[in-house]
């Protein structure tokens, strides 16, 4: 007798009742779809077409700048006033309309008369007792801007304070209206006493928000019923903030429901002759 026979047996045995075991699943058990379909990478068009070595546009993605000037109590940039912040940037670029660290004049002008004169210190430094700087409502009518940052009539808006970085301290994020609907968004972190710009853009602006240690813009497209978002991270290699992710959305209805993303090219500093 061969050795095999009883192997034969068994399995012989063994079909039956896996037979049996799988007539006995439940009608909501889960089933097979089928084989799945073989990936297949992006074909590369034009191979033998020489990359480029140099961008098309300088966007000034990685673009940063120190703010001299200033000396902060307590290693707390919340004592800091934000409007003595962008004054003593103006100073360092008077002549300076294009870029990201440009202002238009008339903006300038009303940045220069916000608040007063003794409302900050000599180093910047907010005077009042908590440190958070001016405060008031949103919005800007076109008057003298004699008000504080956030303040009716001042194109700075109220600030705000959010650790960018990740090294446990806040930042300072000041946003600026501009004229023709657009909003300057500049982020402000510090190492002891230096103070430095870690990002700066501006865009037709529809919403600005925060998701986690991000700061996503949400900007206006020319399709109807289609917005620019872009998310800025920042990145330690360059020791600025970057647009990481840059999308073109389908929004539904007045919520800005966000649908079928698509890439577009970053725009972290307007085209020359424009406003920042």
């Amino acid at each position: 007798m061969s050795h095999r026979r009883p192997r034969r047996s068994g399995i012989a045995v063994l079909l039956p009742l896996a037979v049996l075991l799988g007539a006995c699943g439940n009608p909501g058990d889960l089933e097979s779809a089928g084989p799945a379909t073989t990936a297949v990478g992006p074909a590369r068009l034009w191979p033998d077409l020489p990359p480029a070595s140099t961008p098309a546009y300088d966007y000034g993605e990685a673009e940063t700048e120190t703010v001299d000037g200033f000396a902060l109590p307590r290693d707390d940039i919340r004592t800091l006033d934000p409007l003595a912040v962008l004054r003593a940037q103006a100073k360092q670029h008077p002549d300076t309309f294009t870029g990201p660290l440009a202002l238009d004049e008339d903006t300038a002008k009303k940045i220069t008369r916000c608040g007063s004169d003794d409302a900050s210190g000599s180093d910047g430094s907010v005077g009042s007792d908590d440190g958070s700087g001016a405060s008031g409502s949103d919005g800007s009518d076109g008057s003298d801007g004699s008000g504080g940052a956030g303040s009716r009539g001042c194109p700075v808006l109220k600030e705000q304070y959010r650790d960018l970085t990740g090294d446990g301290r806040d930042d300072l994020i000041i946003g600026i209206r501009l004229p023709d609907d657009q909003l300057a968004v500049r982020v402000f972190t510090h190492e002891g006493d230096e103070l430095t710009q870690i990002m700066s853009t501006s865009d037709a602006v529809t919403g600005v928000e925060l998701a986690g240690r991000d700061l996503v813009i949400r900007a206006v497209s020319g399709i109807p019923g289609y917005e620019y978002r872009t998310v800025w991270s920042w990145d330690r290699h360059q020791e600025a903030m970057l647009p990481t992710k840059d999308e073109f959305l389908r929004v539904d209805g007045a919520g800005g429901t966000p649908k079928s993303p698509a890439p577009r090219p970053p725009t972290a500093s307007p085209a020359p002759g424009s406003t920042p």
